[in-house]
């Protein structure tokens, strides 16, 4: 079935556990994480029509757009507000903007150099902001090893991205 074929108890039925999963670990209040997940619904559902299959799946469109909303929450932003994503103020200095773009490709470039399993790790603390804990009792590894091993994917990372690759 097509994405936008579906309707909004069906979206809800079967990707709310993945927005929940999403929500939790950048929001602790219950009120909160249903809220957001309720805004993230509708936002997703309002924005069907935005989804290209051809820029990514499906899955990863839907988590993209319920980790903003998670982040916006905290941040205290309400859906009244949004910010468009991957949008720079509007009175931001054109120079910073080519600066920080150029940035975030570098870094993607970096993270494309880390094995598959490194990269997981790094997005899971970094990006999705799931706990040590909850990273190594999902993975099977232990808080040391979580730690270990994010402790050398960052130290790899500033050697590529031109830091001494000392702490």
């Amino acid at each position: 079935m097509g994405e936008t074929a579906m309707n909004y108890e069906t979206l809800l039925r079967k990707y709310s556990p993945l927005m929940r999963y999403i929500i939790a670990p950048i929001l602790s209040d219950p009120r909160d994480r249903e809220e957001c997940l309720a805004d993230a619904a509708m936002r997703a559902w309002n924005s069907l029509d935005t989804y290209d299959p051809n820029k990514g799946s499906f899955t990863t469109w839907l988590t993209v757009l319920t980790r903003n909303a998670a982040l916006n929450r905290a941040r205290g932003i309400r859906p009244t507000q949004p910010i468009p994503e991957n949008q720079e103020a509007p009175d931001a200095n054109p120079e910073i903007q080519v600066i920080k773009k150029e940035n975030r490709e570098e870094l993607i470039r970096a993270l494309n150099t880390l094995p598959h399993r490194d990269m997981a790790l790094f997005f899971r603390k970094y990006y999705y902001r799931q706990s040590t804990a909850q990273i190594a009792a999902e993975t099977g590894l232990s808080v040391r090893a979580v730690e270990g091993r994010l402790y050398r994917i960052k130290k790899h990372l500033k050697k590529l991205l031109g830091g001494d690759g000392h702490d």
